[in-house]
């Protein structure tokens, strides 16, 4: 019953998505054409943000659908980091994207050009109504779903920045002043920058295999050096393979030539400790007693 319940809750999940991600392609492609058509620059880098959302929630889709694909003798690790290549990619390209808007943007400063303020706003309005519906879809899983979280968050924000188009194609209609799709343009570039070196720093650290943020490895190392049985801890590596995975591996001395079972014992003890306190979820020892080896916390392998 409980295996059933899930797989229901996946289909749900993955139909959820896949609605959002048509929703969104409508969306870009309607702007785009709509962009180009009534001259607006801020309804262009507000395709750019939908596109950047349709890339989000194939990437999603992408691992909805991955979480049941096993490992093999050639994928050890299966598919569990594409989502986070993918999202590096996503990061560069975003930022590029948005800075040939800026100087797009600051061009049409010095020339202001009169922009088909109704197109702007019927399809504005269109954006904000279609991510207002994929928002709805996917509020439930975000609160338990990690991946679904940030698919849902890039579409609220860029709900945001459709209102924000729709009321400067409002004052472009009743008040002509058509310098406002220039500075909406240049607010919704700078956020897309901002967004894409947060996203492009953070997979950058995954694929790097960095020290998560949140882990304080000097704390580690003390409180297992603090074990009676173990003399020292060396050859430290603490790295994130997902969103989901830390990986803790060491080299610990021993103060005696101990047993099988004994060590598995302190494993286990030194998983409970890590888990509980540092969500690490994936530990790899390796018992050592008397060898003549670097005893530095950190070595380059």
């Amino acid at each position: 019953m409980s295996h059933a319940h899930t797989h229901n809750h996946t289909s749900l999940k993955g139909r959820n998505l896949l609605i959002s991600i048509f929703l969104n392609i409508i969306i870009t492609t309607a702007q785009v054409i709509g962009g180009l058509l009534s001259g607006s620059l801020s309804l262009l880098s507000d395709a750019l943000h939908n596109f950047s959302d349709v890339i989000s929630l194939i990437i999603s889709y992408g691992a909805n659908k991955l979480v049941g694909k096993k490992a093999s003798l050639q994928k050890t690790f299966g598919y569990k980091r594409a989502e986070i290549l993918a999202a590096f990619i996503n990061a560069v390209s975003l930022i590029v994207i948005a800075i040939l808007l800026i100087m797009e943007a600051v061009e049409r400063f010095s020339n202001p050009q009169e922009i088909k303020s109704n197109l702007v706003i019927w399809l504005s309005t269109i954006a904000i109504l279609g991510n207002g519906f994929s928002v709805l879809l996917l509020r439930k899983d975000s609160e338990l779903n990690m991946n679904i979280k940030s698919a849902y968050l890039h579409l609220f924000t860029d709900m945001m920045a459709s209102v924000a188009v729709l009321i400067g194609g409002l004052l472009m209609k009743y008040y002509q002043v058509f310098w406002v799709d220039s500075v909406l343009t240049l607010l919704i570039a700078l956020y897309l920058i901002w967004m894409g070196f947060d996203l492009l720093k953070q997979s950058t650290k995954v694929l790097m295999l960095f020290t998560p943020d949140n882990i304080p490895v000097k704390e580690i190392v003390n409180e297992i050096n603090n074990f009676d049985s173990i003399k020292n801890i060396h050859h430290v590596h603490i790295w994130q393979l997902n969103e989901d995975e830390v990986h803790f591996e060491a080299h610990i001395d021993f103060n005696k030539d101990i047993t099988l079972s004994q060590f598995d014992d302190i494993l286990q003890e030194i998983e409970v400790l890590v888990f509980k306190k540092y969500k690490i979820n994936h530990v790899n020892i390796q018992p050592e007693f008397g060898k003549v080896d670097a005893k530095d916390v950190i070595v380059q392998d």
